[in-house]
């Protein structure tokens, strides 16, 4: 089958379209013929060299698609040769066949085309999931760093369903124009003194964080007391210093997730969650899918030389 390797790490023109062997489907796994792959950041720091897969997965980049059944194997229940699904994968989703357990298959989100929704799960899995860890609840004041993104766009989306104050930070005033679209109440210039901001309207309960190190302090001084930090991203860096002095006093915690290397039995229901609590929003209006751009497998350089320019909004596929 064709997939996109890379040879070697760096800019996209490390990634290549060669052909590898097709996945055999293990008991309780099915093999999914991919229409489209979503394009995650992870993919880009895996391309770079800084993310590799868990120990026993595919190199194969991609981290989630759609398509339909193309085997089941024993033990697997619910699903026939040719039902329409989407996937959460460790790896292997820049491709036109991937193998995954079946507890990480789930149907279309209702409303939604098999193109489109191929950039649907990845986000909802993360945001629905560290909102449970944060305790995200009605009336919270909610902080997401980069709104215009793919997880930023599904983020403000679902904290506004929850009926929270969503704050967002976002690079130019089209995209900051795009959060309030989505139903940010506060949008602001992250060139500007966000926190500030953010203080002045009197702080936030939640925060969920792609920066790490670069805003873990701005973070913090943004929290009120009994605030919650959720970090999903290190594009700011790995390594900063906590003044627990001053998390103490706000009797604040910080968690750190990471979806991927998740153990299978965590990311069943996770996606059992997504169907049963996020679903619902899509089928009544309440959550839309993000802009999409699409790009053919075969322009997969294109695809990542784009996400890598930070002009894009919500998501970007790649079609099988």
């Amino acid at each position: 089958m064709k997939a996109v390797v890379a040879e070697g790490s760096g800019e996209p023109d490390v990634l290549r379209v060669t052909e590898v062997p097709t996945p055999r489907p293990k008991p309780g796994q099915v093999l999914i013929k991919v229409i489209a792959a979503g394009v995650n950041r992870a993919d880009v720091m895996q391309r770079r060299g800084f993310y590799p897969p868990p120990p026993g997965e595919s190199e194969v980049i991609g981290l989630e698609v759609s398509g339909s059944i193309a085997q089941v194997t024993d033990g697997v229940e619910g699903w026939q040769v040719g039902d329409e699904c989407l996937a959460l994968l460790a790896g292997g989703g820049y491709a036109e066949y991937v193998a995954v357990d079946a507890g990480q298959v789930v149907p279309l989100p209702p409303g939604v085309d098999a193109v489109t929704a191929a950039g649907v799960l990845e986000v909802a899995a993360t945001v629905q999931s560290n909102a449970e860890i944060a305790h995200l609840s009605p009336g919270d004041a909610y902080l997401v760093h980069g709104g215009a993104g793919g997880i930023g766009s599904f983020a403000i989306q679902y904290a506004k369903a929850l009926g929270c104050t969503v704050f967002t930070t976002a690079g130019s005033a089209e995209k900051l124009a795009y959060c309030r679209d989505l139903g940010a109440d506060h949008a602001i210039d992250y060139h500007d003194d966000w926190v500030a901001a953010v203080r002045d309207a009197g702080g936030v309960d939640v925060i969920l964080d792609n920066m790490g190190a670069k805003y873990l302090e701005s973070n913090l001084a943004a929290l009120r007391p009994d605030g919650r930090l959720t970090v999903i991203g290190l594009m700011g860096g790995r390594k900063a210093e906590l003044n627990l002095g001053e998390l103490l006093a706000k009797r604040g915690s910080v968690a750190a997730t990471s979806l991927r290397s998740r153990p299978a039995e965590q990311k069943a229901a996770i996606c059992a969650g997504v169907v049963d609590r996020i679903w619902p929003m899509f089928a009544d209006g309440q959550i839309k899918p993000a802009p999409t751009e699409v790009f053919p497998l075969a322009d997969v350089v294109a695809a990542h030389e784009y996400f890598d320019s930070g002009e894009h909004r919500g998501k970007i596929v790649l079609t099988v």
